[in-house]
C-alpha cells in the first residue's frame, strides 16, 4: 500500500518529482554529465521516492517511526548512489580496490534495489538478484556441468554489479533513464489532458450496446489506455474505477470484473507503442530497430485483447447478461469531446518514429504535441496541468525505475 501525503510534505514530494522529471528531459538532450552520472542520479532520486512512498511494512502507513525509518533509508541509498560515480576514478587508480565506504555504498545500492523491489513487486525479482550474486560468489562452483562456475572475489561482484557494462547503473538503467522514462511522461501528459475520458468514451461509443458490452468496454479502453500509458498500475487506476462499477452494475461478478481489468490493464503494456520497458529493452539486446518491434507487436498484442473479450462474452452468455441500454454515446460525439488530445499525439508519435527518428526525440515532439493539441477541445493545459503530468510521469516511473536497475545486477551475472 502507498502512503499519502497532504500539506507540505505532499508539496515538497512534489516539488522533487517535478525537479527529477525535468532533470531527466534537460541531460536528454544536454549530456552535462556522464552516462552513469546520470544512470546512478537516476536511481538515486527513484530509490528515495519508492522509499517514502512504499513502507518496510505493509499497512504500516501512518507509523511515524516506520516514515522516519524508511526517510533515512531512502536518504542513505540515494547517497550511495550519488557517490559511487565520484569514487570510480579513485577506484581504478587504486587497482580496483574498494574502501570501506566504497563496500558501504556498493552494499546500500545493491540492498536498496533488492528491498525497494520487493516492496513495490513481490519477492521473484529479489530471490533471483540473491541466487545470481550468491551463484558466482558461492555455491556456483559446486555443481557440475556446463553450469559450473569457477567464482569470483567479493570485491569483483561488488565491483562490477555496480561498474559493469550490464551492472546495475549500465545498460538497462540507461534504457530505463532515457526511453522509459521520457515515453511514461509522454502518457501521463495523454491522461492528464483528458485523453483517457476520449479512451472511456470511444470504448462505450464502440461496444457498450453489445452483450457484455461493459467488459468489452473495459478490454478496449484498456488496451487504448496501454497506447498511451505503458504501466498496468497507470493503465487500471485510470480505467478501473470507470469500468469496474460498470461491469458490477451489468450484473458481472466482482471478482470478474477484477479480473477483466487486472488482465486487460496488464496487457497494455503489450500496446504499441509505449509497451512499457520491454520494447526498448529488447531493441537493446536483439539490436532489432524499436520501430520494427513495436510494428511486430501490434496483431500479439490485438490477439491478446480479442481473447480477453471473447472470454468476457462467453461469461455475459453464461449469466443472460443482456445489453445496456444507450447513453447517447457516438463514435462521432467521442471525437468531438477530445479526440484531438488522444490522436493527434499518438499520430504525431508514430510519424517521428517511422521517420528515423530516436524515441528520445519522439517521446519529447509527443509530449509537446499533447500540450498544443490540448487547446483544440477547449481544455488547454497550463504551467499547472503540466506541472501535475510531470509529478503524475514520476510517481507512474517509480516501480519501474528501480526494477530496471536492480534487474541490471541479474543481467550482469548472466554476461
Amino acid at each position: 500500500m502507498r502512503r499519502s501525503f497532504t500539506g507540505w510534505p505532499q508539496t515538497a514530494l512534489h516539488l522533487l518529482c517535478f525537479a527529477i522529471a525535468v532533470g531527466h528531459l534537460y541531460v536528454a538532450f544536454d549530456p552535462i554529465i556522464s552516462e552513469l552520472q546520470r544512470n546512478a542520479y537516476h536511481f538515486a532520486g527513484f530509490a528515495f521516492l519508492a522509499s517514502v512512498y512504499h513502507p518496510l511494512i505493509t499497512g504500516k502507513t501512518r507509523s511515524r517511526p516506520m516514515l522516519a525509518f524508511d526517510l533515512t533509508f531512502g536518504t542513505l541509498v540515494a547517497l550511495s548512489a550519488i557517490y559511487l560515480p565520484a569514487a570510480e576514478t579513485p577506484i581504478y587508480n587504486r587497482g580496483v580496490n574498494l574502501i570501506w565506504l566504497d563496500w558501504i555504498a556498493i552494499a546500500l545500492c545493491i540492498a536498496g534495489g533488492i528491498e525497494l523491489t520487493r516492496r513495490m513487486t513481490g519477492l521473484v525479482i529479489p530471490v533471483l538478484v540473491i541466487l545470481s550474486l550468491t551463484y558466482v560468489g558461492a555455491w556456483g562452483a559446486w555443481i557440475g556441468g556446463i553450469f559450473s562456475f569457477p567464482g569470483l572475489s567479493w570485491e569483483t561482484i561488488a565491483f562490477r554489479s555496480v561498474f559493469g557494462d550490464d551492472a546495475m547503473f549500465g545498460t538497462i538503467a540507461r534504457i530505463s533513464s532515457t526511453y522509459v522514462f521520457l515515453f511514461i511522461i509522454f502518457g501521463a501528459f495523454l491522461l492528464r489532458s483528458g485523453a483517457g475520458d476520449f479512451v472511456i468514451n470511444l470504448a462505450r461509443a464502440v461496444a457498450g450496446r453489445l452483450v457484455g458490452g461493459p467488459g468489452i468496454v473495459a478490454v478496449i479502453a484498456s488496451g487504448l489506455t496501454g497506447t498511451i500509458s505503458g504501466s498496468a498500475v497507470a493503465n487500471t487506476a485510470s480505467t478501473g474505477v470507470i469500468t469496474i462499477p460498470l461491469m458490477k452494475k451489468a450484473g458481472f461478478r466482482s471478482t470478474f470484473a477484477g479480473g477483466v481489468e487486472a488482465a486487460s490493464s496488464t496487457g497494455g503494456q503489450l500496446m504499441p507503442p509505449i509497451m512499457g520497458a520491454g520494447a526498448f529493452v529488447m531493441s537493446t539486446f536483439t539490436q532489432i530497430s524499436y520501430e520494427k518491434i513495436v510494428a511486430v507487436a501490434a496483431l500479439p498484442a490485438l490477439l491478446y485483447f480479442l481473447s480477453v473479450a471473447f472470454f468476457v462474452r462467453i461469461e455475459a452468455r453464461r449469466l443472460n447478461l443482456q445489453p445496456m441500454a444507450s447513453d447517447g454515446e457516438t463514435l462521432g460525439s467521442a471525437f468531438r469531446k477530445g479526440g484531438a488530445s488522444f490522436v493527434i499525439p499518438i499520430a504525431g508519435l508514430i510519424t517521428m518514429l517511422v521517420m528515423g527518428f530516436t524515441p528520445t526525440y519522439a517521446a519529447v515532439f509527443g509530449i509537446l504535441a499533447v500540450i498544443a493539441s490540448s487547446w483544440l477541445p477547449q481544455n488547454p493545459m497550463g504551467p499547472k496541468a503540466v506541472f501535475e503530468a510531470l509529478v503524475m510521469g514520476t510517481k507512474s516511473m517509480m516501480m519501474t525505475a528501480v526494477l530496471l536497475c536492480t534487474v541490471g545486477i541479474v543481467v550482469n551475472v548472466i554476461s
